[in-house]
């Protein structure tokens, strides 16, 4: 392979350094291979160094134009790229689900009048652009604050302090924000009640007439994400509100990355019944605050919001982290920036793998090695590998977390043991209530009627003996969410916790 070229002046390493990874990842998310990921990061980095260097040459002039720090500066771009695409008529090369968001309000929303545009966009957007990166770098990138300190060169000891602050100031710029917003009386006369209730700490069960509004009306649910102090759901508010369309999926994908370079191993997900299923309503894991904002960006229906700023009753449990995709290493030099070809000039980068698009077919072609080792498989040791069609009986247990259900949606884990190694593998299972698998992360997604297969992708095929495997999923319910059953791997019988 030849190298890739250096980038061109300092500016332009330091981003690349600071945003790549990032971009890639995101990149990934929107279309539908590889080739296609790799060529809208190249364009979207040409087109946010663009506005980086408009912001310096203003800022050189005496004034200062509001803009979003560097990764979500690169982000936007990479959603402004996918737009641009989808008009000249690359739209098929992107992701189906996007290329129906960008066809609709939602997507409006990010280039329609400035009051109306989300507002986690515009809070961020108005902090000092030091600020905006502490709070974007600690709460969506999850970065530990000590590598947080010293890429923004701040006091290690002082910076949880610094952050506490930051949180606050987004909070009242939020608030400040939905007041100047156009609407209509009814939401006006909850806004002091709203702004009284996300303040409290611990957070305040909202009134009955409140939690009927907020199921209603998705912009006071947005400004009751953003405004939250306490209940930890601002990740998904930055997430949702400033990156729009796959903002869970991406937020999910860069705290897996964060975990995997730190070591930390995936939490023990809470056990679930996994056999033949029966009414259990009563054991879904209901969490209504940390995942608001993404719910909103990401679920069909936008009432899916209701309750979920606020902490859960007695029954709710606090929510979990499921497994998320390691993305490109940000160490590689970057493609040759080309802003007029969708085509870079060289060849490019690992990316990150991507999550399967909704509906029974795979995406095609899309194989992309990861230059990080995988948090939860690792190469096969010695010894006869177990792969689909082997003779060999595959000895497995499995364990189905619910990691977060909201009204018409929820998102899963799986957690695969295998006693056996595994050259690949296929894990499959049956939902009763026909629930439905929209997207997907570490494994290539297939659902026919009410059974869903999931496949290995490139980077996390080897299991060793004894070994896991995992994946996270999101997916619609209605009426019912009871547990999926009959568990597969490689199609052999699996026990279930």
């Amino acid at each position: 392979m030849p190298d890739l070229p250096s980038p061109k002046d300092a500016t332009e390493a330091a981003l690349f350094t600071e945003c790549w990874d990032a971009v890639l990842s995101y990149a990934d998310l929107c279309t539908a291979g590889s080739t296609a990921a790799q060529e809208l990061a190249t364009e979207a980095f040409a087109l946010g160094l663009r506005e980086v260097r408009a912001a310096e040459a203003g800022l050189s002039r005496g004034r200062r134009t509001p803009h979003l720090p560097a990764i979500p500066l690169m982000l936007t771009a990479v959603r402004t790229t996918a737009a641009s695409w989808e008009t000249d008529g690359s739209g098929p090369r992107l992701d189906p689900d996007l290329r129906l968001w960008l066809n609709s309000g939602k997507a409006a929303r990010y280039t329609g009048p400035p009051l109306h545009r989300p507002l986690a966009l515009r809070g961020l957007r108005d902090l000092q652009e030091p600020d905006a990166a502490l709070l974007w770098l600690a709460e969506v990138e999850a970065l530990p604050l000590t590598v947080v300190a010293r890429r923004l060169g701040l006091d290690p000891a002082n910076v949880s302090e610094e952050l506490d602050q930051v949180r606050a100031l987004f909070r009242d710029r939020c608030h400040r924000n939905h007041l100047d917003t156009p609407m209509d009386p009814e939401c006006r006369s909850y806004a002091r009640l709203l702004d009284a209730v996300t303040r409290s700490s611990p957070a305040a069960e909202p009134p009955e007439d409140l939690s009927r509004h907020l199921a209603t009306c998705v912009e006071c649910a947005e400004a009751a994400a953003c405004m939250r102090l306490h209940g930890g759901g601002l990740p998904a508010a930055l997430a949702g509100g400033v990156i729009g369309w796959g903002g869970l999926a991406y937020l999910e994908r860069r705290r897996r990355a964060a975990e995997v370079r730190l070591g930390a191993r995936r939490p023990a997900a809470a056990d679930a019944d996994g056999g033949e299923p029966k009414d259990g309503a009563g054991r879904a894991r209901v969490v209504r605050g940390s995942l608001l904002a993404a719910a909103v960006a990401l679920s069909a229906l936008a009432l899916t919001v209701s309750m979920m700023p606020f902490g859960g009753s007695g029954n709710d449990s606090a929510r979990g982290d499921s497994d998320r995709q390691p993305v490109a290493d940000p160490g590689i030099s970057p493609p040759s920036l080309d802003p007029t070809t969708h085509a870079p000039k060289s060849n490019s980068p690992s990316a990150s793998a991507q999550p399967s698009t909704t509906g029974t077919a795979t995406r095609p072609g899309h194989k992309d090695p990861d230059p990080e080792p995988q948090g939860t498989s690792s190469p096969t040791p010695g010894g006869d590998p177990s792969s689909p069609g082997s003779r060999d009986q595959v000895t497995c247990h499995v364990r189905y977390d619910l990691v977060n259900q909201w009204p018409d949606g929820f998102q899963a884990a799986v957690t695969v043991t295998t006693t056996r190694p595994l050259a690949t593998w296929s894990v499959a299972w049956s939902f009763r209530d026909g629930q439905q698998v929209g997207q997907m992360w570490d494994a290539t997604l297939a659902q026919s009627g009410s059974r869903v297969t999931a496949t290995a992708a490139d980077y996390n095929e080897s299991v060793p003996a004894n070994g896991t495997l995992s994946f996270g999923f999101l997916a619609s319910w209605h009426d019912k969410n009871t547990a999926p059953y009959d568990f597969t791997l490689n199609g052999h019988g699996c026990t279930t916790a």
